[in-house]
């Protein structure tokens, strides 16, 4: 999805108190990376309009040392050993120097296998997930089980499953489609676009703000996650809210509100910060362009044209996982590990809340890489660095792949991961480069740490598309 350079890796901070803060920052929370690419030529201006982004003039002062997206990609080169895969929201593995990373895989690894090894890390309850060639399903299957202790039975492998921050570029791209529509534009104003936010105080300098700077983190608006956010304004250890409330029916005017009196990250357009908040409000922008909810609009938008047909955005309690699934389970104030499976819809939302299938989240991805989705220059909103280049993630993103290496080969090519967590799941959507192959896998866990389960998922991925490594 982005044009990926060699990052440095560096690991991170310690697992939230009580709540996971995949529905904030996708699997970008377990180590910390920071890179500054060489410069290159050209960009955006700093307006777009109606009719989308628009290429030459000025350069855009929107986080000039910056280089942002939805969801945290990053890529390291073999040999990296355990250092390696630090790599933010997104590894990845890439072949040696002079491989076409187009080139198809001469063959498929046997993906129960994988997927019933990954299952057998600490902390991992079960796991499901499918790989995709073309298009075309080449292996699926599950491990573990469906609930705590082996309970539960298998989960089905076409189960259904939380796909956390990975929500995020779906709503981007909503957003888009509605810019290609012609509804609004990139650079239209926050206060415009939702007045409520100005008559009710819930976002400084929202006169200032753009549609643009929302999609790509670089408002300045505060995080809305963390009850105790960090000096800098970016997401603290502590939710803001109970990760065992199930029931309380939270607006996303609430949750905005939730970051409201808390340091703005910067100026609007300074640079990159991962706010939920910017997703939360884009949401409701969707919702108030259009006049239907947030799941319309996105059944409408994507779910319905892509057939992806066991997606759908829960909003409220009690909407839940629909069919038989995988449980997570999260340690309350005393350590006890409780069932979160009816974690709350209305908190996720625009943030974090779609459900899907490894089989949709490779119809998605697949349509989005191949650019069947956007136009060229609104897909660039979201995929190209800034001029000058810089970091691909939020203040140094953080991934959940363990710290560990890939052993790339000749045969695997390039892949990137997108993925999100929300409290007891972690879900990864890895691709390659020209979108023809995806792996999409979700794993069910018994407590906070998740570096351990992204380990194992980026294993599981090798020994799929990589059986000879």
């Amino acid at each position: 999805m982005m044009r990926n350079d060699p990052v440095r890796t560096d690991p991170g901070p310690r697992g939230a108190a009580r709540g996971r803060r995949g529905v904030s920052r996708g699997v970008s929370r377990v180590y910390r990376k920071a890179h500054t690419p060489p410069q290159r030529p050209g960009g955006f201006s700093g307006g777009a309009g109606r009719d989308g982004p628009r290429r030459g003039g000025a350069p855009a002062a929107e986080g000039d040392h910056e280089r942002v997206c939805v969801v945290v990609l990053g890529k390291v080169r073999r040999p990296l050993g355990r250092a390696g895969l630090a790599a933010g929201a997104a590894v990845v593995m890439a072949a040696p120097a002079g491989t076409a990373s187009a080139a198809p895989p001469a063959r498929v690894g046997d993906v129960q296998a994988a997927l019933e090894e990954a299952a057998r890390t600490p902390g991992v309850v079960g796991v499901v997930g499918a790989a995709y060639v073309d298009g075309r399903l080449a292996g699926q299957g599950s491990g573990g089980s469906r609930l705590l202790d082996g309970k539960g039975g298998r989960i089905p492998p076409g189960a259904r499953f939380r796909i956390g921050s990975q929500t995020k570029e779906m709503v981007a791209t909503v957003v888009l489609q509605l810019v290609k529509e012609g509804r609004l534009g990139v650079d239209d104003k926050l206060a415009d676009l939702l007045p409520v936010v100005v008559e009710k105080d819930l976002v400084a300098r929202a006169e200032d703000i753009t549609v643009r700077q929302m999609i790509r983190h670089t408002s300045g608006i505060p995080d809305w996650y963390a009850a105790k956010p960090n000096p800098d304004g970016s997401e603290g250890e502590e939710p803001a809210f109970d990760v065992f409330d199930f029931t309380t029916n939270y607006s996303p005017l609430d949750i905005v509100g939730w970051s409201r009196g808390r340091p703005r990250t910067g100026e609007p357009g300074e640079r990159y910060a991962y706010s939920n908040t910017n997703y939360t409000l884009l949401g409701m922008i969707i919702e108030r362009v259009t006049g239907r909810d947030l799941a319309t609009e996105m059944q409408g938008h994507l779910f319905g044209p892509l057939g992806m047909t066991r997606t759908y955005l829960p909003l409220k309690p009690p909407e839940g996982i629909r069919g038989p699934h995988g449980h997570g389970y999260y340690p309350d104030a005393d350590g006890r590990l409780r069932d979160v499976d009816r974690f709350n819809a209305s908190i996720a939302g625009a943030a974090g809340g779609v459900v899907s299938t490894a089989r949709d989240m490779s119809v998605y991805k697949r349509a989005f890489v191949q650019g069947r989705l956007l136009p060229p220059e609104l897909q660039r909103v979201l995929t190209d660095r800034l001029p000058g280049g810089g970091g691909l993630a939020p203040q140094g993103a953080q991934g959940a792949l363990g710290g560990r290496g890939l052993a790339g080969g000749d045969l695997c090519g390039t892949f990137k991961v997108m993925g999100g967590t929300t409290a007891g799941y972690l879900a990864m959507t890895f691709y390659s480069d020209d979108g023809r192959r995806e792996f999409a896998v979700s794993l069910t866990l018994s407590g906070k740490d998740i570096s351990r389960a992204g380990q194992a998922a980026g294993t599981a991925m090798e020994r799929v598309f990589c059986p000879s490594s």
